[in-house]
């Protein structure tokens, strides 16, 4: 497939297509934390072909049934970290697909804002 060195070139899924596979997260932030993967080893989201972009986005609604089925998650989050200054630390690209519990932070406001604290709330 592509990086001997990559973890994620090695397909650990738990639903598949053609172009991607969905994983469990390694480090969970929540119970069903999943991350959305091309078999492809490429960098970033806008690295992928159109095909790509459309396997990822097709598993990542499957994921998401998966999910309510084995969770019920009240929410979701969903994040990609493109680059090393955003985040990335496996430089293969992964969807994050975070479900969500009423509950699971005492204040979710501001979602996916909270990549940098101080900008998360705008109140």
């Amino acid at each position: 497939m592509g990086d001997s060195g990559c973890p994620f070139c090695r397909v650990d899924a738990v639903l598949a297509n053609d172009l991607a596979y969905a994983r469990s997260d390694q480090y969970p932030v929540t119970p069903g934390h999943l991350l959305i993967i091309p078999k492809r080893h490429v960098r970033t989201w806008f690295d992928l072909t159109d095909a790509e972009r459309r396997a990822v986005d097709n598993l990542l609604f499957q994921a998401r049934e998966w999910l309510v089925a084995r969770h019920q998650p009240d929410g979701f989050n969903i994040g990609m970290n493109c680059g090393e200054a955003a985040g990335q630390t496996v430089l293969h690209v992964h969807c994050h697909l975070i479900p969500r519990y009423h509950g699971d932070s005492e204040d979710p406001r501001g979602g996916v804002r909270g990549v940098i604290p101080d900008r998360q709330r705008y109140d």
